[in-house]
């Protein structure tokens, strides 16, 4: 397949304030790209876009609000006259258990993290099969690998890829490409925020040496220029993750064996520390989002966040 050229084309981002989508938006900006950055905190946003210059426009979106994605890409189509890429990297974290863990952080993660997605990728698929563009969805390495205190995210991601897997067929007959990224633990707000939970250290202490400090940021933005360059089917970051999503059926029973049988002081302490009513974790558990801030108590839950 010849190379996908990301000069003179038009990227819309979601979850662009900062971390992934911020970065992603500075790389293909420097590559000639028009940049749509789509999100919530405005005042980030337009920062970056004062930064990067005349090729990037900023559109204050909730991704689980159909309308105002809507108004982004006519925004967007107005601005620069049509959409080539897509990329639907918006989402949200929590830590917590699925018996203690508050319903509405488990609900909104859900929201944010899959219907989000699909919300994004409806109103750019207009656009994109029409100008034979590439659409991204961010996923992650828990789409394959299940971890405790992680249910709501692993779940949420687990469905992108199969969203992204089926809408690929679909988007087969058209001269347009459908990929899904999959990232370990990337040094973004979010996860620098999880990781700071007291239950989320604890368990790493379960993981191999290589994943329990979050991998360079630069590694994800990379993965993603060249597999939109290559309209790429699937895409990783860091290098572990590829192996991993192989071994998958290997790997799941096997992690569940290791904290089911071995782990268990281990789990039975992550578990007391994530519960709101015994533990040292924050009010509430925890929902990272658009700030990387912590949803507690009497606090209103952040719309969309950016990895």
């Amino acid at each position: 397949m010849a190379r996908y050229e990301i000069d003179g084309r038009t990227v819309f981002i979601t979850g662009a304030a900062r971390g992934i989508g911020a970065a992603t938006a500075r790389r293909l900006h420097a590559k000639g790209a028009n940049v749509a950055l789509v999100g919530l905190e405005p005042d980030r946003m337009e920062a970056l876009a004062a930064a990067l210059g005349d090729r990037a426009a900023v559109f204050a979106a909730d991704t689980t609000d159909p309308g105002a994605l809507e108004r982004a890409v006519t925004g967007t189509v107005e601005r620069f006259g049509g959409i080539d890429v897509g990329i639907a990297n918006a989402g949200i974290q929590m830590t917590g258990a699925v018996a203690t863990a508050p319903e509405r952080s488990v609900e909104r993660t859900l929201e944010v993290n899959l219907l989000g997605v699909w919300r994004t990728d409806r109103a750019l698929l207009g656009q994109v099969t029409a100008r034979g563009g590439y659409l991204l969805n961010v996923a992650s390495l828990a789409a394959a690998t299940h971890a405790p205190l992680m249910a709501a995210y692993a779940a949420s991601k687990a469905g992108v890829e199969a969203f992204t897997n089926s809408l690929r067929i679909e988007t087969s007959v058209t001269r347009a490409r459908v990929g899904c990224a999959y990232f370990g633990f990337v040094d973004t707000d979010i996860v620098r925020g999880s990781f700071a939970q007291p239950s989320s250290a604890r368990m790493r202490q379960s993981l191999p040496p290589f994943m329990r400090s979050p991998a360079p940021l630069g590694l994800a933005i990379d993965a993603i220029e060249k597999g939109i360059e290559k309209r790429a089917a699937r895409l990783w970051a860091p290098r572990y993750v590829g192996p991993a999503l192989a071994l998958r059926g290997v790997l799941q029973p096997l992690s569940e064996w290791q904290l089911m049988r071995r782990g268990r002081p281990e789990l039975a302490e992550a578990l007391r520390l994530a519960d709101p009513a015994t533990g040292a974790d924050r009010p509430e558990g925890e929902l990272l989002g658009a700030a990387g801030v912590v949803v507690g108590a009497g606090t209103p839950a952040p719309t969309v966040g950016a990895r």
